[in-house]
């Protein structure tokens, strides 16, 4: 089963800041690590592995906490 994604929208990424070149920029450099993407198909959307699909969204989340800079 594979899942078509939309970098910004399936990954619900809403931080303005972050461009979807980045993001997308730190899932290839995961899937090096982990392969889950079936077909890059554009600047914007993937086609992943559905099974691979909560593990991603998990580990891009703590991916970009480590990215984010906090004033406390």
């Amino acid at each position: 089963m594979v899942r078509f994604w939309s970098i910004r929208d399936a990954l619900q990424i809403h931080d303005t800041s972050l461009s979807d070149a980045a993001v997308k920029q730190i899932l290839l450099t995961m899937n090096e690590q982990q392969s889950f993407i079936i077909e890059d198909l554009d600047d914007n959307h993937l086609v992943i592995k559905a099974d691979d699909e909560f593990r991603v969204r998990r580990q891009l989340e703590t991916e970009l906490e480590k990215n984010t800079y906090s004033l406390e």
